[in-house]
């Protein structure tokens, strides 16, 4: 671990890859309490000198971040691909996400001028000022799909704002953490500004939860975890702090009769079984009009099985393995449970085993119709290669079945209609929204373009990562008056 820029070591754990569990990815340390409590005096005690630097030089310095993690760009994807199992085509493209995050809240640290601005005087003589100051050391917590991005990007939002940091990747992903943590040290953040815990995260929560120096929590994970982080940060702090969550989602796409049918099968696949499901991202529930669904699930049927399910870090594969055993089991369940329910496999349902496959956790990219719209397979979020699928009459009745869960971050529909799409569009109660996208019907967020920000059960404040009032998350306002 990496505590105040020095090497720590604790119990040690093995980490093997999802591809091949022959592979040993790396040992890591199991820190716990005396190690988090180290890590947040480091983050306290650094945040003095980083938060009084002039936000042009913080600026500067993520800059060479940028440029550090594009200087080790391939190397990172290439341990996402045995780390995570993320393809090739993806992993390249997460870490080219990563620094072009970083490169635009650099700039929009610019272009808002640190977030200070002059206000209208109160009173004659008073010259006054809105200052948004950063508040102290952060932890951050992040997840397994996308270590690059969504670990960098949220470390980014705290540290680019003047805070300090205390990060706590994903077991599974702590060797990508690593890589990128050397990127922000030498691209000249001081090492207490930053630091790195690996291991379960319940060892450490009784310190992110409790101690009443921690400024905030910024987590990506589960809706049960995120949430309960928010319930117990709240009830043991001393006062509000905030909590930044992204906590997944149950994504819908609707395909009406005016779709180009094309287009939407290679969105809605692209979509449901990109990264094996395991995007917070993912469509995992399809509604298809009456009229067209038979035909549309041809389509959409045909197109999956082209996808070349195997070795990610082999060219053109498109979908690796689950990232654990626990995923891989949790598939055959659904997949059982599911046609128990009633319903029918239109394609895929079936873990691989066949050779070196049985050396990892691989399965068929799943498409199930008929299953019950309350059956939990509709409900639940379940991060995996299997999209169930339902029928429905018209756009109103589309728009209500969208809209019936807990969840809000991503939704799509395929329509040639504008009138379907602009109803679609003010009408369901999600934070990203897609219209025909060929590449992606509910994924694909790019920063400075698609604010990933999750609505209802899926986020916290309303500001996602990737947009233009992310950083504020992190910040808090001041009014200063000076009378001359």
């Amino acid at each position: 671990m990496k505590i105040g820029g020095r090497d720590v070591l604790a119990l040690e754990y093995e980490v093997r890859s999802p591809v091949d569990m022959d592979i040993v990815v790396g040992r890591f340390q199991r820190g716990g309490r005396d190690e988090a409590v180290a890590a947040l005096n480091s983050a306290v005690r650094a945040f003095d000198d980083w938060s009084r630097r002039d936000w042009r030089e913080r600026a500067t310095i993520m800059r060479r971040v940028a440029e550090a993690v594009e200087r080790r760009k391939f190397l990172i994807a290439a341990v996402m691909a045995y780390e995570v199992g993320k393809n090739r085509v993806e992993a390249v493209a997460e870490v080219n996400e990563a620094l072009e995050a970083i490169r635009y809240y650099a700039s929009l640290m610019e272009k808002e001028e640190g977030y200070v601005r002059r206000m209208a005087p109160g009173s004659p003589g008073e010259e006054t000022w809105s200052v948004a100051r950063p508040r102290g050391p952060w932890f951050v917590i992040s997840p397994f799909n996308f270590p690059a991005m969504l670990g960098s990007g949220m470390v980014q939002g705290a540290l680019i704002t003047g805070n300090t940091v205390v990060w706590k990747p994903s077991e599974e992903a702590s060797l990508t953490a690593h890589l990128m943590y050397e990127a922000y040290v030498e691209g000249g953040v001081p090492p207490g500004a930053i630091n790195l815990l690996t291991g379960p995260g319940e060892l450490y929560e009784d310190v992110i939860v409790g101690d009443r120096r921690v400024a905030g929590i910024a987590f990506t994970g589960s809706k049960d975890v995120g949430h309960h982080l928010y319930r117990e940060f709240a009830a043991r702090q001393p006062y509000p702090k905030p909590v930044v969550l992204e906590t997944g989602s149950k994504n819908p796409t609707v395909v009406t009769a005016k779709a180009d049918l094309t287009k939407a099968a290679e969105g809605v696949a692209r979509a449901a079984f990109g990264y094996g499901g395991q995007k917070c991202s993912a469509t995992s529930r399809l509604y298809v009009q009456e009229e067209v669904k038979d035909g549309f699930l041809e389509a959409l049927a045909s197109y999956t099985r082209s996808l070349t399910v195997g070795d990610p870090r082999k060219d053109g594969v498109f979908m690796g393995p689950l990232i654990n055993a626990r995923a891989y089991t949790n598939f055959a369940r659904n997949v059982q449970e599911g046609i128990a329910a009633g319903g029918r496999l239109v394609t895929g349902g079936r873990q691989l085993r066949d050779g070196w496959m049985s050396r990892g956790f691989y399965v068929e990219p799943t498409i199930m119709d008929g299953v019950p719209e309350g059956h939990y397979l509709f409900r639940d979020e379940l991060f995996m290669p299997l999209l169930v699928v339902a029928p429905f009459r018209d756009l109103d009745d589309a728009i209500s079945k969208v809209n019936d869960t807990d969840y809000g971050l991503t939704a799509g529909i395929f329509s040639e209609d504008e009138g379907e799409v602009r109803e679609f569009m003010e009408r369901v109660e999600f934070g990203v929204l897609y219209a025909n996208r060929r590449g992606g019907a509910t994924t694909g967020a790019w920063p400075g373009a698609q604010t990933f920000v999750g609505w209802k059960a899926s986020g916290a404040t309303g500001r996602g990562i990737g947009g233009p009032y992310y950083l504020l998350n992190f910040l808090q306002e001041q009014a200063r008056t000076y009378v001359r």
